[in-house]
């Protein structure tokens, strides 16, 4: 049974939330980026960024960058930028964006509950960037970006949020992206405890974004488990930040791939070759954009086309060579364009359905790539059969959404 933890959250003040809070640095070009530090003091890129303020550079991922972003978080701290909660307290979040609304709870995940399996996983992690965000935390000591978590739905939770979202809101702020953030801080010991015991009774949680940062949290843990003689397993570093959002809550878009050529094959020539696999339907101008399962888009030289695998491509007993990331892999980019590794060609590359076909035709009409693929998006029982099974999905496989602002509640973890 999952174990979610309230916690004593550092977080901005009502008047300034909307100035802190912040996409994640990846996201921002850098002409745009340093735009946003010139004009924005209270940003929680000056955070991440630290250097900006005293103009002398240090090594991303160094220990005197991390010590500077420590550094920088306890200034906004002694500020009161970031001011901390009195009492343990879950902080109810709500977006709306592109007509959608997203309604979760931030907590805290337990590691034995990663470690037990009762927090599933369906995607591989790598040793190397694992390591780098163990580094991270231990020395910076907080969590500003929390795992997204998604769970079966419980309707003890949902009146509880029902009735939360009836009252006044302690941030309701729209950023420049036109997305609507609100949050409530519950903090009544009564209802802290009934939430918590209504998560006791959530038989397994499910990462649908995060992998990297459970297992860095993870291997940290045990770390400082190990240096600390009184351990016994309630200190904060044996927890970390997430949001956890019930099923019907998320959205899973589509991830696309563009790639940058046709293998040495002619538009003929390939075509030739798909038809071996799939009927192969034009859409000539018009998009298309795949309506069910097993079914391809495929932008290529102005002209699109439908892509249907042929029935016996189709491995219903596997649920994951079954899956469309899969199909599209295992006929097309591995043996037709010799893409044999997603994680290290560098001629493909990975396009989030949320951005639309649109986007596939844009980067393939100004030269950048040669053809684009559309797939259709991952549906939240196969996301769980994958994990249930003890099944890994190929990368890029997902784009959930919602995405969560950096900076709108932060988790200390050392104790002190």
């Amino acid at each position: 049974m999952a174990d979610i933890l309230p916690f004593k959250g550092f977080r901005a003040t009502p008047d300034k939330v909307h100035l802190v809070a912040t996409r994640s640095v990846d996201n921002y070009p850098k002409e745009d980026l340093r735009h946003k530090l010139a004009s924005n003091p209270f940003s929680f890129l000056h955070i991440i960024n630290p250097d900006y303020s005293d103009g002398k550079r240090t090594k991303p991922g160094s220990v005197e960058r991390l010590k500077k972003i420590k550094h920088k978080f306890l200034q906004f701290v002694s500020e009161e930028i970031f001011v901390q909660e009195q009492k343990p307290a879950y902080y109810l979040y709500q977006q709306y964006k592109d007509g959608n609304v997203y309604t979760g709870i931030i907590g805290c995940s337990s590691v034995a509950d990663y470690e037990k399996g009762i927090i599933k996983i369906h995607e591989h992690t790598l040793t190397e960037r694992e390591e780098k965000l163990k580094h991270y935390l231990e020395i910076c000591d907080f969590n500003a970006e929390p795992v997204l978590f998604s769970y079966e739905n419980s309707s003890s939770i949902d009146d509880i949020v029902n009735l939360t979202i009836l009252k006044k809101p302690a941030y309701d702020f729209t950023t420049t992206d036109r997305v609507r953030h609100k949050m409530w801080v519950i903090s009544n010991g009564a209802t802290v405890t009934a939430i918590r015991e209504a998560f006791s009774k959530v038989k397994a949680v499910y990462i649908a974004d995060g992998h990297h940062r459970s297992a860095s949290s993870s291997r940290l843990a045990h770390e400082l488990a190990e240096k600390n003689p009184s351990h016994d397993g309630t200190e904060n570093y044996n927890f970390y930040l997430g949001i956890f959002f019930p099923e019907n809550q998320l959205r899973i878009y589509d991830f696309n791939r563009v790639v940058a050529d046709t293998n040495g094959l002619s538009s003929k020539d390939l075509l030739s070759k798909l038809k071996e696999n799939f009927k192969v339907t034009p859409h000539h101008q018009n998009e298309y954009r795949p309506e069910l399962p097993h079914k391809f888009s495929m932008y290529l030289e102005g002209e699109w086309y439908e892509l249907a695998a042929k029935p016996n491509l189709i491995d219903k007993k596997d649920p994951v060579k079954k899956l469309d990331a899969s199909i599209l892999s295992d006929f097309i980019l591995s043996p037709v364009l010799g893409i044999k590794d997603l994680k290290t060609d560098k001629r493909i590359s990975f396009v989030p359905g949320i951005k639309g076909m649109g986007e596939l035709k844009r980067l393939v009409d100004i030269g950048k790539f040669k053809l684009a693929f559309g797939l259709y998006p991952v549906q939240m029982p196969e996301l769980k059969n994958i994990a249930d099974t003890n099944n890994i999905m190929p990368p890029k496989t997902t784009w959930v959404e919602p995405k969560m602002r950096n900076g709108l509640v932060v988790y200390k973890l050392s104790d002190k």
